[in-house]
């Protein structure tokens, strides 16, 4: 295995002081312990696959390679996820599956129904009962490439994110696609051209306003609002913004940012949202935008929008920052440097009136932590099959079931428990 930059030379600093005696091996699975949270300790999975505190159980829903109810295979590289009700008390799971042209498990289907026929990326739906058994899954979206997050609408729809620039089979990707979490099969895939062509990575809806949230997943990336011509028909266009630091134009938010202490901000609008070349975040960047170190997860909940830098902090291990629109601030809420704690925060959900969970997209074991309402950090669930990052992370409408996704093998699994 090879170590990254930031690892090689945490491993060296720890060497050459001295504070940590151990193999260069053991240092790189060393994961120092933080507080056990609300809900206890982890317990060790007797099957090796998912350790959850006491009284939790999961359940394998729909893994890679499964025949689904339209006949075709369960694609691999499971990724963000949304949940929304369904009938008969049943939850309905949206879910991306991040995949290239090149991909060998990608998502089939016919030829009519793809946006690109050469691309093997896009969604498929599960449709789960209240005791969390799989009633149905099918695919929803096919012939887009790397789906990696997305968001939930209010009405009810999926918004799925190309995490990517590329142009393959004269079909031009880095788009948001819509898909009605109804869907009872392959939709026609429409890009949202006005919502920006970039490395998207997730999006999420203040219900307030209907103005659409996004991450950019660069080292050097934005962060942007959508503001539609019609909230309940995205297609019908907008105006796509940027976040300005007031006083501090341009500014790399990546190290140096004063932790819990709200800026004020505005927004400079992207005058070319559909670029031929990949030069979105470069305009806005010139008209004074803020950089942001990585951006992933996103979602709304509590007044803020909550979204995570995989790589911010001097440590390079990640940040967790919020926005609030009421506010119109932004804060840098969380930014320990140190793996032990945060391991490049990825997928986020915020549980109505209790914690904030996240995906860890980490070196080594990677872990699903829990963020209490003071912004302490707790491990509530780990990946003891592999080395795979966490995604999806979301909940049933009733708050009683967890799911989420390992994204190789590629596996949906339900949690519950006393939450």
């Amino acid at each position: 295995m090879n170590l990254s930059r930031r690892e090689f030379f945490t491993l060296a600093g720890a060497s050459a002081t001295g504070a940590v005696l151990l193999s260069p091996l053991q240092a790189f699975y060393a994961k120092p312990a933080i507080a056990a949270g609300p809900y206890g300790n982890l317990v060790a999975d007797p099957n090796r696959v998912l350790d959850l505190p006491p009284g939790f159980t999961y359940r394998r829903l729909s893994e890679t390679g499964q025949t689904m109810n339209d006949g075709y295979r369960v694609p691999g590289g499971h990724d963000g996820m949304g949940a929304f009700p369904g009938s008969n008390g049943n939850t309905i799971l949206i879910r991306n599956h991040e995949l290239t042209p090149s991909s060998s498990n990608g998502l089939s289907a016919p030829t009519g129904s793809k946006y690109n026929s050469n691309a093997r990326g896009g969604c498929t739906k599960l449709v789960v009962s209240s005791s969390r058994t799989l009633i149905e899954h099918r695919g929803v979206l096919a012939g887009t490439i790397r789906n990696c997050a997305g968001g939930p609408t209010p009405s009810g729809s999926w918004l799925t994110c190309e995490e990517t620039f590329e142009t393959n089979n004269s079909k031009r990707h880095g788009y948001v696609f819509e898909v009605p979490s109804s869907a009872s099969t392959f939709v026609t895939p429409v890009p949202l051209t006005a919502m920006g062509r970039f490395n998207h990575e997730a999006a999420a809806v203040d219900p307030n306003t209907g103005y659409i949230y996004m991450t950019e997943d660069q080292g050097n990336g934005l962060f942007y609002r959508f503001i539609p011509n019609q909230t309940n028909n995205l297609s019908a266009g907008g105006l796509l913004y940027a976040l300005r630091i007031i006083g501090s134009s341009g500014i790399n938010t990546a190290t140096g940012f004063p932790k819990n202490t709200p800026r004020a901000v505005d927004w400079v609008q992207i005058n070319t949202p559909d670029p031929a070349t990949d030069t979105v975040r470069t305009e806005g960047f010139n008209k004074g935008a803020a950089r942001f170190s990585g951006g992933e997860g996103i979602f709304y909940g509590g007044g803020y929008v909550y979204f995570t830098c995989k790589s911010g902090g001097s440590s390079g291990d990640g940040q967790i920052w919020r926005y609030s629109p009421t506010n119109n601030t932004v804060e840098l809420y969380i930014e320990p440097n140190n793996s032990g704690v945060l391991d490049n925060p990825d997928n986020i959900v915020v549980f109505p009136n209790r914690d904030i969970f996240l995906c860890e997209d980490g070196d080594g074991t990677d872990y699903i932590l829990g963020i209490t309402p003071t912004g302490s950090l707790y491990k509530f669930a780990k990946n003891a099959l592999n080395t795979s990052e966490f995604a999806g992370v979301c909940f049933s409408p009733d708050g009683q079931t967890m799911f989420v996704n390992m994204q190789s093998p590629g596996i949906t699994f339900a949690i519950w428990g006393p939450w």
